[in-house]
C-alpha cells in the first residue's frame, strides 16, 4: 500500500500545473487563458513560433497568391561613377504582405496589435535589385513588425550600387535617368505579385527624406509594373522605380567655363595690338601656354567614359583650335608687314581686292588714305623715271655764279689746272651726286612698298579678325543655347 501511494505522488510531481494545461490546451482552441504570471508578449511570441515554418510560403491555400507591396524613398545620391557606370544611392526601403499563420486575437493577448519578432525567424520574400553589382554597407535591421490580422512590415534602409547607363554628353547640365527594378528571384507571378504601397503621385514627387545639399538634386521617382518571361518560361512580376537626378553646374560652371571664356576674350582683344608689333605674337602664345595648363588642371574634373566624350571637352578642344589659328593667323600678319625689302611690289589684284573692294566691305573709313598714298608712291617713280636725266645738268646749270666763285674760292684748285681736268673733276661729282640721288630714290620706293604691305596687312588683319570673331561668337551662342535647353529641360 505504501508503494502506491509513493508512485501516485510521484507522478502528480512530474505532471504540470493545471494553468499550464489550461494555457496549452486554450492556445490549441484559439481561446488562450491570460496568465498573470507570463507576459504577454512572450506568451504571443511563443504562440506564433512555436509551430511556425520559416521554409514554406505562408499561405493555407498554395494557389493564393502572396502579394508584396514596396515603397523606396531616395535618402542620399553618394556617388555618380562615370567611368564605371555605377550609381550609389542610399534608400529607405519598405514592403509588407499577409502572413496568414501570423495572426491572432488581441483580446487574448492584451490587446496587443502588433508585434516585433526576429526577421530570420519568418518566412521573407526574395525581392532583390535587379542592377545590384555591388554590396553596399547597409545597416542589419533585424526585427520585422507584424500586425494581428497577418500583415508583416519590413522596414530597412539599403546602400544600393546598381549598374546605370550615365550619358555625359551634356556634362556638366547633365539629367541622369536610372532605375532600380525589384523582382523576385525565384517565385513566379502566380507565387509572389508586387504591387505599391502608396500612390505612384505621391512616391514621384517625395522628397521628404532626400538630403538635398550635395552635388546632385533629385527632381522625382516614375514607378513602373510589368510582367516579364524569360525564353517562354513562367512570367515574372517587376516593379521599376526611376530615379531622375540632375547635377547642379554651378561648381563647374565657376571652375571650368568661367576661366576658358576669360582666356578667349583676352584673345580677342589680343586684335587690337598693332599687326606691325611683335608683341601680339608673344602675347598670343603666351595665352595659348596658359589654356595649357588650364587644360592639364582640369583634366582629372572631367568624366571620363569609353563611351563618348562629353560636350564640354569638344568645346575645350575647339577653343584650344581657335587659340592656335588665331596664332598662326597673327604670325601671318607679322611676317607680311616685316621685311619688306626683300617683297616685290604689292600685285594689282590684291589692291584690288583688299584696298578697293575689302576696305568697302569691311566699312574702314580712311580707305582713301590708302588711295592716296598709292598715287603719291606711283607719282614719285613716275617723276624719278622722267626727270633722271634733266636733274643732273639742271642743278649745275641752275647754279648763281656767286655760288661758284664761293665754292671756287673754297676748294682747292691745282696752280696747274688745265680745262680738260676741270671738266674730268665736274664729271666724277655729278657721277657721286647720281649714286646718292638713286640711292635716296630706291630708299623711298623700299619705303612705298613697305607702306603697301603693311596697308594690306592691316585690311587683310581687319578682315580675319572680324572672321575670327563672327566663328568665336557663333560657336559660343550655339553652346550656350544648348546648355541653357538642357539646364531648364
Amino acid at each position: 500500500m505504501v508503494l502506491v501511494v509513493a508512485v501516485v505522488l510521484l507522478l502528480l510531481a512530474l505532471l504540470p500545473p493545471v494553468s499550464m494545461l489550461q494555457d496549452a490546451v486554450g492556445a490549441l482552441q484559439g481561446n488562450p487563458e491570460p496568465d498573470p504570471s507570463t507576459p504577454a508578449l512572450l506568451r504571443l511570441s511563443d504562440t506564433l513560433l512555436a509551430h511556425y515554418r520559416r521554409g514554406v510560403r505562408p499561405v493555407r491555400d498554395w494557389r493564393t497568391t502572396t502579394t508584396v507591396a514596396i515603397d523606396v524613398m531616395v535618402y542620399a545620391i553618394l556617388s555618380v561613377d562615370e567611368k564605371n557606370q555605377v550609381l550609389t544611392t542610399y534608400i529607405w526601403y519598405r514592403q509588407h504582405w499577409t502572413d496568414e499563420f501570423l495572426q491572432w486575437d488581441p483580446a487574448h493577448f492584451d490587446n496587443i496589435t502588433q508585434i516585433s519578432l526576429p526577421a530570420e525567424s519568418i518566412w521573407v520574400p526574395d525581392i532583390l535589385i535587379n542592377e545590384f553589382v555591388d554590396v553596399g554597407k547597409s545597416p542589419d535591421v533585424p526585427y520585422v513588425y507584424v500586425r494581428h490580422h497577418g500583415e508583416v512590415q519590413n522596414l530597412k534602409p539599403i546602400q544600393v550600387v546598381t549598374a546605370c547607363s550615365l550619358d555625359i554628353y551634356n556634362f556638366p547640365f547633365d539629367v541622369q535617368n536610372c532605375s532600380l527594378t525589384f523582382t523576385s528571384w525565384l517565385h513566379n507571378i502566380h507565387d509572389i505579385n508586387l504591387s505599391l504601397w502608396r500612390q505612384p503621385e505621391l512616391v514621384k514627387f517625395d522628397r521628404s527624406v532626400f538630403m538635398n545639399q550635395g552635388e546632385w538634386e533629385l527632381l522625382y521617382v516614375l514607378s513602373h509594373f510589368q510582367e516579364f518571361s524569360v525564353k517562354s518560361s513562367d512570367s515574372y512580376a517587376e516593379m521599376k522605380f526611376y530615379v531622375v537626378i540632375r547635377r547642379r553646374p554651378l561648381f563647374y560652371t565657376i571652375n571650368l567655363l568661367l576661366p576658358s571664356i576669360f582666356l578667349m576674350v583676352m584673345d580677342i582683344v589680343g586684335f587690337y595690338l598693332p599687326p606691325n608689333s611683335g608683341e601680339r605674337v608673344s602675347f598670343k602664345i603666351t595665352l595659348l601656354l596658359g589654356y595649357s595648363v588650364f587644360l592639364i588642371i582640369v583634366s582629372d574634373t572631367l568624366p571620363a567614359t569609353a563611351v563618348g566624350t562629353p560636350l564640354i571637352g569638344i568645346y575645350f578642344v575647339v577653343c584650344m583650335a581657335l587659340l592656335v589659328i588665331s596664332l598662326t593667323e597673327t604670325i601671318f600678319i607679322v611676317r607680311l608687314v616685316h621685311k619688306q625689302d626683300l617683297q616685290p611690289h604689292v600685285p594689282s589684284w590684291v589692291k584690288h581686292l583688299l584696298l578697293e573692294r575689302a576696305t568697302a566691305l569691311l566699312c574702314i573709313w580712311d580707305r582713301k588714305k590708302f588711295s592716296q598714298s598709292r598715287t603719291q608712291s606711283s607719282d614719285i617713280s613716275r617723276h624719278v623715271e622722267n626727270n633722271d636725266s634733266t636733274a643732273k645738268l639742271n642743278h649745275y646749270g641752275s647754279e648763281d655764279p656767286r655760288e661758284r666763285e664761293v665754292a671756287g674760292s673754297t676748294r682747292p684748285t691745282p696752280a696747274s689746272a688745265t680745262p680738260a681736268e676741270g671738266s674730268l673733276l665736274i664729271h666724277s661729282i655729278l657721277h657721286e651726286i647720281t649714286t646718292i640721288r638713286q640711292f635716296l630714290e630706291k630708299r623711298d620706293e623700299f619705303r612705298d612698298v613697305a607702306r603697301e604691305w603693311l596697308q594690306v596687312g592691316y585690311v587683310l588683319d581687319v578682315l580675319l579678325f572680324r572672321a575670327y570673331l563672327v566663328a568665336v561668337l557663333a560657336y559660343t551662342i550655339t553652346l550656350g543655347t544648348l546648355w541653357s535647353v538642357w539646364q531648364y529641360a
